[in-house]
């Protein structure tokens, strides 16, 4: 074994050893629950642009990106667009033509005015409308042809029966080996008063679409060591990585 695979080793072995730390799954779980009312995950921005994520789950995707080497990246919900750019700037780190495609119910101007300007913006296209909308599902599919890796990421309204649409509307297009993301799962591990103003909370939430989408879709299986190693993430049980063609 050379040097390189006893870190790599190591580094796994690390991660078995905390996922089996009930202490400091629960640690993570509490530090999450407690800056939740201070819109931790607001406080970033990516190339000038916010980009509404963890740090810790950034850096998960941009493990991913770098390891799958996507052709196309799809991902449902803008805002202000630091996530599209986020991805087009990794896809600008690896060489290529690989494109980014962001979908969005309501794509408002400041915002695209501000993605259209960005340097990244060559690698990137918008689509509005509902990612659940049969018409912006047939462009998506579209523009999906003759791409390969995709890779697909969910995260805009967070309600279960808007994500589960939208992962039986897109897991296909999603390439073997290749991840299909679901952002905020965690809302299923928040407390019941956490999100009485938004039409999501426990029970009702990517998380239990992830579930129920599982039950019969056998192409995906959670991919549990990034949520193991990252402790802190907004996708608990939502990094779904492709293992059947």
């Amino acid at each position: 074994m050379d040097e390189i695979e006893k870190f790599s080793l190591e580094v796994k072995n690390n991660i078995k050893r905390m996922s089996e730390d009930h202490a400091v799954g629960n640690l993570s779980n509490k530090w999450i629950r407690d800056t939740a009312p201070y819109k931790y995950a607001y406080n970033f921005s990516w190339m000038g642009r916010p980009i509404i994520q963890f740090p810790q789950d950034i850096l998960a995707m941009q493990e991913i990106i770098w390891r799958t080497k996507p052709k196309l990246i799809i991902e449902t919900g803008i805002a202000h667009g630091g996530s599209i750019i986020f991805y087009a700037s990794m896809l600008e780190l690896m060489g290529g033509n690989g494109m980014v495609l962001g979908i969005d119910i309501d794509i408002r101007e400041h915002n695209r005015a501000e993605i259209l300007k960005h340097p990244m913006a060559k690698r990137i296209k918008m689509l509005e409308g509902s990612s659940i909308d049969m018409d912006v599902i047939s462009q998506v599919h579209e523009a999906s042809k003759d791409q390969s890796p995709v890779l697909v990421i969910l995260d805009s309204m967070h309600t279960h029966s808007h994500v589960l649409e939208e992962l039986n509307a897109y897991s296909p297009l999603v390439t073997r080996d290749s991840y299909l993301v679901v952002f905020d799962t965690v809302v299923e591990d928040m407390s019941e008063i956490s999100f009485q103003d938004r039409p999501w909370g426990k029970g009702n939430n990517p998380k239990t679409a992830v579930w129920e989408f599982l039950k019969s879709n056998n192409r995906f299986a959670i991919d549990r060591e990034i949520q193991d190693k990252l402790l802190i993430t907004v996708a608990p049980d939502g990094y779904l990585k492709c293992i059947k063609d």
